[in-house]
């Protein structure tokens, strides 16, 4: 087994890529990143190797993400969180915005388990089939396979909402 400071350096970036998929926020991605090591040297004697190091560390961070995101839905909206809407766009416009990714997020709700997270690190992470597959333990041409027929799934989905 690697010493913590190789593992932290292999991986940093991969475990913060991935938070910041799930975060779009890099402040807090950088700190659930800072967690997830301090978490990982706590436990690695539990680590018994039946995965890769890189899927061991991202499911310790998926953990605390999820820890973070009840923490926050405690919480109400702040008044600066407001503020923080474009001068630019319109009411409308906003609504607009915010309407299809709803509509995009509920339908990716529908998916498999595995296959909404190759979606939301391809699309909200901008991470590469290499890195996907390596943060789920698979392949990256199984990456691809995967985000390619979600991409079918979400357009025959789509389809039947118009006809319906």
């Amino acid at each position: 087994m690697q010493d913590m400071e190789q593992i932290y350096e292999q991986y940093f970036e991969t475990v913060n890529k991935f938070l910041f998929c799930l975060t779009h926020d890099n402040d807090v991605s950088e700190e659930l990143t800072q967690e997830t090591f301090a978490i990982a040297v706590k436990e690695i004697k539990k680590f018994k190797g039946n995965c890769k190091v890189s899927v061991w560390l991202c499911q310790i961070a998926k953990y605390l993400w999820y820890k973070e995101l009840k923490k926050k839905s405690r919480k109400n909206i702040s008044i600066e969180e407001i503020e923080e809407v474009e001068e630019t766009k319109t009411v409308e416009d906003i609504i607009c915005d915010n309407d299809d990714k709803i509509r995009l997020f509920k339908d990716i709700q529908k998916l498999d388990e595995k296959t909404k997270e190759v979606v939301y690190l391809r699309i909200t992470g901008n991470l590469g089939f290499n890195e996907i597959g390596e943060v789920l333990g698979k392949t990256p041409n199984w990456a691809r396979v995967t985000f390619y027929r979600a991409k079918q799934k979400l357009k025959e989905v789509r389809k039947d909402e118009k006809r319906n």
